[in-house]
């Protein structure tokens, strides 16, 4: 089955979208099916690789390195070109790219629709001011887009069961679907014995709905209160500067993004607790990155991160400042091979395998009914 990925929001530093659909990418490819994918860039540009064909589309930028592919018309002469008898169709955006799902139905093509993040939150985390304001006149709009949006698909995949919610009473195909990690390069790694400060790690995106700054401020309430505690931040984006600033007098030290993986797993594992703050995360594969390497995990008690925990591995708290410190402290005077041991054998109840396995069983079912 040629099986193509459409995604917006997808660049070099793009965090977890990029890394589900290239997974998923990897995954189709390695079971036989052709693999198409279709992201935005700066020109139009085609180029095999080893798990298929990718094609840029000139796309608009949005803001912190994303582009979008703003014309619906090319996209669709461009799956008209890639049409073949046994095809399906997985779009992993919310906004331009929705008109691929009406093209899909009137070919008999099948298609999933990934939902990667719940619209009101997503607005909410961006856009506080705006959605304190008028909240109670966005929500109406925001639960008729997911309407339109659950018309034009056969199959809308959700990754928990707070991401499910936002389809909550919507006629819809839903399928839960949670997200893998990779076992094999997030592991425990060799650790040196250390007497000096609990090693923290932040490992995500500088942008305010992934709320960073609750990181910095719970080092400051830990440091305050007399926790030795030093903090590692990999990852970038617009808050980078307004954090340094607020991390000036903090045991903090900013290593910008980090493109390799076996990289960024060793940090992870070198850490003894490691941040995962925003309030509105539909899944949180940097929480599965970390407990893989058998560092436990503080988190936030809303949005669907407190479904990937389990009893040892780490704690949902309040996403401030005080309660990611108390999160701290609660995990800290855990012993550390038991805390290490759980976090570890939680994340490997999340094998990629499983998740490439049923978007592989669904996208053939579909391509089966039409």
């Amino acid at each position: 089955m040629r099986i193509v990925q459409l995604a917006n929001f997808y660049s070099p530093i793009s965090g977890g979208l990029r890394t589900v659909v290239d997974t998923l990418g990897r995954g189709y490819a390695a079971l036989g099916h052709e693999r198409v994918l279709v992201v935005p860039g700066t020109r139009a540009a085609r180029r095999r690789t080893e798990t298929g064909l990718v094609i840029t589309v000139p796309g608009v930028p949005v803001g912190g390195g994303y582009r979008v592919m703003p014309r619906s018309s090319a996209v669709l002469r461009l799956l008209d070109a890639l049409a073949v008898r046994r095809m399906s169709v997985e779009v992993s955006d919310k906004t331009t790219l929705l008109a691929a799902g009406a093209w899909a139905r009137a070919r008999g093509v099948g298609t999933v629709l990934f939902s990667h993040e719940r619209l009101d939150r997503w607005i909410a985390a961006r856009m506080p001011r705006l959605w304190g304001a008028g909240g109670a006149l966005l929500a109406p709009a925001v639960r008729g887009w997911n309407k339109g949006i659950a018309s034009r698909f056969d199959t809308v995949v959700v990754t928990s069961g707070y991401a499910e919610r936002e389809f909550a009473g919507i006629e819809v195909a839903l399928r839960r679907v949670p997200l893998g990690v990779d076992l094999a390069t997030f592991r425990p790694g060799p650790r040196a014995a250390t007497t000096g400060p609990a090693r923290l790690v932040y490992a995500g995106r500088l942008s305010p709905e992934k709320n960073p700054a609750a990181v910095v401020g719970a080092v400051r309430e830990l440091v305050a209160a007399g926790t030795p505690v030093r903090l590692d931040v990999y990852g970038d984006g617009p808050e980078r500067a307004p954090l340094t600033r607020q991390a000036a007098d903090l045991p903090v030290t900013f290593h910008g993004h980090v493109g390799d993986r076996h990289a960024l797993a060793a940090a992870l594992s070198r850490a003894d607790v490691a941040f995962a703050p925003s309030v509105a995360e539909t899944f949180g594969l940097s929480i599965l990155e970390a407990m893989a390497c058998g560092t436990p995990v503080v988190t936030s008690v809303t949005g669907g991160a407190p479904e990937l925990l389990a009893p040892g591995a780490g704690v949902a708290v309040e996403a401030t400042a005080a309660g990611l410190a108390g999160g701290v402290r609660e995990i800290l005077s855990w012993p550390a091979p038991a805390r290490r041991a759980a976090a570890r054998a939680r994340a490997e109840q999340f094998p990629w395998s499983a998740t490439i396995s049923a978007m592989v069983d669904l996208h053939l079912s579909r391509g089966e009914e039409r």
